[in-house]
C-alpha cells in the first residue's frame, strides 16, 4: 500500500476512534451496534466523515455580493424540493481490541492481573533460522540463490556477462521454525439473570448491552474465555445466549436456585486452581423471602466467593421490583473486595456500572 494512502487510512481510523470515544456513552446504550458485530469487529453507525483537504478553484465570481439580481430579490430554489441526494452516514468497522482500548481509556480501567493459577498453554510456531531441508512452501528464494552464486563462483563457472544461475538440490535453503509453549490465562464468565415477572423487556435489554461490553473487556485480557448463561425465576437452568435474552418473563423469584446452579457449574467445569472465574448477576432486587436471602448470602460466602475473582451484582430498576436484595448483599459483604454491587436505573447508567464492576482490575 502506498505510503500516502496508508497515512490517510490511519488518519481515518484515528478520526473514527475519536468519534467513538467522544460518544461512548451513547454507543454503550445503543443496541444497533451490537447487532452488527462480527467475530473480531463491530460496525458502528457514524455520520459521513471526510478527511479535510484544500481544494483550489478559479476565482471568477468577482467577490462577495457580485451576482445577478437586485437587493431584496428572492434567491431561486429556496424552499423547493430538490432532486439531488443528501448526506448519509456509514458503518465504520472497529475491532474488538480497539473497542476494548477505548473502553479502558474512557473508564480508566486497569489491566486485569489474573490470579496465580495454572494456565492453559498453546503451541506457537516461530521462524528462527535457515535449514537445508524443508517443504517447497518454505523455500527461501534469496538464500537459495546466494548459495547457488557462491557455488558457481567457487567452481569458476560464474560468467558476469551471462549471469545465469540454476540452483541445485544442495543449494536449496528453507525457513526453519521452532515450536514454543506459550501460557494463556483462562477465564470463565457466568451470567445470571432473574427472569421472573417483574423483569421486563427493557430490563433485559439493559443486561444484554452491559454483557456485550463486559465480554469485550474480558476478551481483551484473556486468550481463552468461556461464557455460560443461567436464568432463574423460582427455579434455575442453564441456557444459550439467545435464550438468555429472549426468554419470556414469568413466575416468582428464588435466587438461591441460581446460586446452587452456579456453584455446581464452577465445581464441575472450572476448578479454582485453573480458571479465573467471574460471576455477573442481574436482578431487580426481588426475592421470595428473607429466609432465602439468608441462604443466598451463606452460599455466596462459603461456596462461591472462595472460587471466584469477582462476584458482581447489578440491580436493574423495575417499577415492580422491591430493590431490597442490593441492600442485603451490600451490607453483608461491604468489606469484601471480591463482591461489587451496582445500581443500573436505565441505559445511561451502563457506563458507570461497568466502571463499578471492572474498575479494580480483578
Amino acid at each position: 500500500m502506498p505510503l500516502n494512502i496508508e497515512q490517510d487510512l490511519q488518519r481515518f481510523r484515528n478520526i473514527v476512534k475519536g468519534r467513538v470515544r467522544k460518544d461512548l456513552r451513547k454507543f454503550m446504550s445503543n443496541g444497533e451496534m451490537i447487532g452488527k458485530q462480527g467475530d473480531n469487529f463491530v460496525k458502528i453507525p457514524l455520520p459521513e466523515i471526510n478527511i479535510p483537504r484544500l481544494r483550489y478553484g478559479k476565482n471568477e465570481a468577482g467577490g462577495v455580493g457580485q451576482g445577478e439580481g437586485a437587493d431584496g430579490e428572492a434567491v431561486p430554489g429556496q424552499g423547493e424540493a430538490g432532486d439531488q441526494p443528501g448526506e448519509h452516514g456509514f458503518d465504520a468497522e472497529v475491532s474488538l481490541d480497539e473497542l476494548a482500548e477505548i473502553l479502558a481509556q474512557e473508564l480508566s480501567l486497569p489491566r486485569i492481573q489474573p490470579k496465580g493459577k495454572k494456565q492453559l498453554t498453546s503451541v506457537h510456531d516461530r521462524y528462527t533460522g535457515i535449514a537445508r531441508v524443508g517443504p517447497n512452501s518454505l523455500r527461501h528464494t534469496r538464500r537459495t540463490y546466494q548459495a547457488a552464486l557462491k557455488r558457481s563462483v567457487a567452481a569458476g563457472a560464474w560468467d558476469p556477462g551471462r549471469p545465469v544461475l540454476i540452483p541445485t538440490r544442495d543449494d536449496m535453503r528453507f525457513r526453519s521454525w521452532k515450536s514454543k509453549q506459550e501460557p494463556q490465562s483462562s477465564a470463565a464468565i457466568l451470567y445470571v439473570m432473574d427472569v421472573s415477572g417483574s423483569m421486563g423487556k427493557e430490563q433485559k435489554e439493559i443486561v444484554r448491552l452491559e454483557t456485550f461490553w463486559i465480554d469485550t473487556w474480558l476478551r481483551a485480557n484473556y486468550k481463552h474465555l468461556e461464557v455460560r448463561f443461567v436464568i432463574h425465576d423460582a427455579a434455575a437452568k442453564e441456557v444459550d445466549r439467545d435464550t438468555f435474552f429472549r426468554v419470556k418473563e414469568s413466575g416468582g423469584t428464588l435466587i438461591s436456585s441460581a446460586y446452587t446452579l452456579v456453584d455446581n457449574l464452577v465445581r464441575e467445569h472450572y476448578p479454582a486452581d485453573e480458571w479465573n472465574i467471574y460471576v455477573f448477576q442481574f436482578s431487580d432486587g426481588d426475592n421470595w423471602s428473607s429466609s432465602d436471602t439468608k441462604t443466598c448470602l451463606q452460599m455466596l460466602r462459603d461456596r462461591i466467593l472462595p472460587s471466584v475473582n469477582l462476584f458482581a451484582y447489578g440491580q436493574v430498576e423495575s417499577e415492580y421490583g422491591s430493590g431490597q436484595f442490593i441492600q442485603d448483599i451490600g451490607g453483608a459483604f461491604q468489606s469484601d473486595e471480591r463482591v461489587v454491587i451496582s445500581r443500573i436505573p436505565d441505559r445511561d447508567a451502563i457506563m458507570s456500572s461497568i466502571r463499578d464492576f471492572l474498575g479494580k482490575g480483578r
